[in-house]
């Protein structure tokens, strides 16, 4: 898969998403087969007046590149100035999200409100395009809802006024992340553009994703929920059945964000990304429940190296 200049080894790619797509977790996808992946949605408004937790965000490292940097935004200005600031770093994709449901971004006219204000979704990424040289990809849904499915024509919009890949989640914003996806519509949405469209939406397995890409026509698959706790999933032998197993994977996981992080300080978020490793295995709720019971990151590695 390619997009502009910008050759990917395979067509998996690791989504962007709040509160699980940090540094740690991107660079474990990338060392088990992901060839992007994209980080959790980033305030436009945060770069650019240089807000501390915002600037964390968009931490990298060289081993997990290729990366997608994801802004999120609806002040055309303060996108392009954010897309600036973003050109100085280490990333390789600026991605524009329109396609989070969350109400709190929608209520802003960011994320999916884009969707029903195509001139302001087209002046945001002609600016943002304008302000730098990387290749710009766009995250969309299907529609606003199963009334105002626009995904085609709207992307075809998106790559006349720069864009260089379209992400597609196949649900509207009223179905958020239930309900079924729509393939048909991500196959439109490929057939009415010529640059790179990846598809998303409930892929759990390497063997889903690949039926997927033949099914769909698309020229990459997209992987959210269905790797948290399952990096397993961009590779061929999938995830693994034995206790043991998943336990590697999850110390793997924890040395990472040991390396990478504070780990103290982001507790809660991993002990919910290492009780999901355990999710459908016999044990697997006891398992959890010593997780969660844990009150420091050095009491969560000792109680995995006693497993």
């Amino acid at each position: 898969m390619q997009i502009k200049s910008l050759q990917l080894k395979n067509p998996l790619i690791l989504a962007p998403l709040a509160g699980y797509t940090d540094l740690p977790f991107r660079l474990l996808c990338r060392q088990f087969g992901a060839a992007l992946c994209y980080t959790e949605m980033i305030s436009c408004h945060g770069l650019v007046y240089d807000k501390k937790k915002t600037l964390q965000m968009t931490q990298t490292v060289p081993e997990e590149r290729p990366v997608a940097l994801q802004l999120f935004g609806a002040d055309p200005e303060k996108m392009g100035a954010a897309a600036e600031i973003v050109s100085d770093m280490a990333v390789d994709i600026i991605d524009i999200n329109m396609g989070c449901p969350v109400k709190k971004v929608v209520k802003k006219g960011a994320g999916a409100a884009l969707m029903k204000n195509p001139d302001l979704a087209a002046a945001i990424i002609r600016q943002v395009c304008k302000k730098t040289v990387l290749p710009v990809s766009v995250k969309i849904r299907t529609g606003w809802n199963h009334d105002a499915i626009v995904a085609p024509d709207f992307a075809m919009m998106l790559e006349d006024n720069g864009a260089s890949c379209i992400a597609v989640h196949g649900r509207t914003w009223t179905q958020g992340f239930g309900g079924p996806v729509d393939w048909q519509i991500i196959t439109q949405v490929k057939n009415s553009v010529s640059i790179p469209v990846i598809g998303n939406g409930d892929i759990t397995t390497y063997r889903e994703a690949h039926a997927f890409l033949e099914k769909s026509g698309c020229d990459g698959i997209m992987i959210g929920r269905g790797a948290l706790g399952n990096p397993w999933v961009f590779t061929p032998g999938g995830t693994p059945e034995t206790l043991a197993e998943r336990m590697e994977g999850l110390r793997h996981h924890l040395q990472l964000i040991r390396k990478l992080s504070d780990p103290d300080k982001i507790l809660a978020k991993t002990k919910n990304h290492a009780g999901r490793y355990f999710k459908g295995i016999t044990g697997g709720s006891s398992i959890r429940r010593q997780i969660y019971a844990v009150p420091t990151f050095a009491d969560l590695l000792e109680l995995t190296q006693s497993m």
